[in-house]
């Protein structure tokens, strides 16, 4: 299965899990700029969301030019397909948020934070990846490495050891989804 179909399937299992636990999809309003995502009615701290395909998809040529490198076709496919409010997800190692952008300004966001990530791991002398979730322990991010699309849960500041799959679709074809609790 390629990455984007993983994908489109993961996003509709979700949203058929949170039908079946009759529980809406929230997260924290950002009253500035509304998301395409957001269903009516909001609350003043929190509002019902779900997923949006983005209208045009999201351009990384500005990031790949300032870093001189090309990212992973996946990774490109993976922050520019959807917008969103994250995923919670269980996975046999333990719970996880797949982090979306929210809105059209989240991406330059977004595109700052590779940039960082990527010039910290050049610092560190380590393989370059890039992050796709949080985890349940702080301390853990699951990143693909970039070279190869292969996903790794990663210790902060430190080089990729544990491989989980050897692609991104693989990977999500392991998740379950799941609340947001206990994340």
């Amino acid at each position: 299965m390629d990455f984007a179909t993983a994908w489109h399937d993961f996003i509709e299992r979700s949203l058929e899990w949170y039908r079946q636990q009759q529980q809406p999809l929230l997260t924290e309003r950002d009253k500035q700029l509304p998301s395409p995502c957001e269903l009516p009615p909001a609350t003043d701290d929190q509002v019902e969301w779900q997923p949006v395909l983005q209208a045009s998809r999201l351009d990384f040529s500005a990031v790949e030019q300032a870093l001189e490198l090309s990212l992973h076709q996946d990774i490109k496919l993976f922050y520019g397909l959807y917008y969103g409010g994250g995923l919670a997800a269980s996975h046999p190692d333990g719970k996880l948020l797949l982090l979306m952008p929210w809105h059209e300004a989240d991406c330059d966001r977004l595109k700052e934070n590779i940039i960082g990530h990527i010039l910290m791991k050049r610092r560190l002398k380590q393989r370059e990846t890039v992050f796709i979730a949080v985890t349940d322990d702080e301390q853990t991010v699951i990143s693909v490495l970039n070279e190869t699309g292969e996903v790794f849960a990663e210790r902060v500041g430190k080089e990729v050891e544990r491989k989980l799959a050897d692609n991104l679709a693989e990977f999500l074809q392991q998740l379950q989804p799941a609340s947001t609790e206990g994340i």
